[in-house]
């Protein structure tokens, strides 16, 4: 059952990703960039995004902890130590975001003892908040949604993304010859968009938790499966900048099936 406590943080996440779609909107393919040291790119937009949502947040719950890439007080790990704690990306597919290419999101997680157990994400392609957790469903925009459970076919679309790596490039062969590919620039989007249906599955190689801690209890609350395929990443006992990239697949239970199967190397 959910608690006071719970439910209050839920409107709350709601309200602050909602309170930054302005700005995500006006500044899209417009917002100058930089490189970080790690090879990513960050705008100001992230970084304000960041601020603005924790900043709402903390006010509010002042004992929580707050994670987000790009406001990090430290570069080593810092433990997790409150009950509930918040997971950012303010901009998953900055890429995209700073090119003008609409595939990116902002992506927030309320986490409870280690575990995402609520995501929300706002969709900027589709103008679209898709939110919800284990208990609550998910809801796509005001439409309740679930994982795909259709045979799987040659038409079966999977969310997938080359790995930097390419030593685990045997891994991925298996995936590619078996279903169409949709790559989007977005880890988020390609897990949020498992749970709502529209894709029937994904895996990917190059992760941080960040990029998927929104969209896991999304999968999970819609009736399907996260698998981590290089360790266990849950529950979450630390935030680490500089942690390893996360190889994953996710979708139904015959989906994860099928695609553990294909990504054996």
């Amino acid at each position: 059952m959910a608690t006071s406590d719970l439910l209050a943080r839920i409107a709350a996440a709601q309200h602050a990703v909602l309170a930054q779609t302005a700005l995500l909107h006006r500044e899209f393919g417009r917002a100058e960039s930089k490189w970080k040291s790690d090879g990513t790119r960050v705008t100001a937009v992230d970084v304000a995004i960041s601020e603005n949502i924790f900043s709402e947040l903390r006010a509010q719950f002042p004992t929580d902890q707050f994670f987000s890439e790009e406001l990090a007080e430290t570069e080593a790990p810092i433990p997790v130590t409150a009950r509930f704690f918040w997971v950012l990306d303010p901009i998953d597919g900055t890429n995209n975001f700073a090119l003008g290419i609409p595939h990116c999101a902002i992506a927030l997680a309320l986490c409870e003892a280690g575990e995402p157990v609520y995501g929300v994400v706002y969709d900027l392609s589709r103008r679209t908040l898709l939110h919800g957790g284990p208990g609550f469903g998910v809801v796509d925009g005001e439409r309740a949604v679930k994982v795909s459970t259709a045979p799987m076919t040659r038409e079966t679309l999977v969310g997938f993304h080359s790995p930097f790596d390419k030593s685990l490039m045997p891994m991925a062969t298996g995936v590619l010859s078996q279903f169409k590919i949709r790559g989007l620039g977005s880890a988020t989007l390609h897990l949020a968009y498992v749970a709502a249906g529209i894709l029937d599955g994904c895996v990917d190689f190059n992760v941080k938790i960040w990029d998927l801690a929104a969209a896991i209890p999304l999968v999970r609350a819609a009736g399907g499966e996260v698998h981590f395929l290089n360790g266990e990443q849950l529950p979450m006992r630390q935030f680490d900048l500089k942690m390893k990239q996360i190889v994953y697949v996710a979708g139904s239970a015959a989906m994860c099936a099928r695609l553990r199967h294909l990504t054996r190397k």
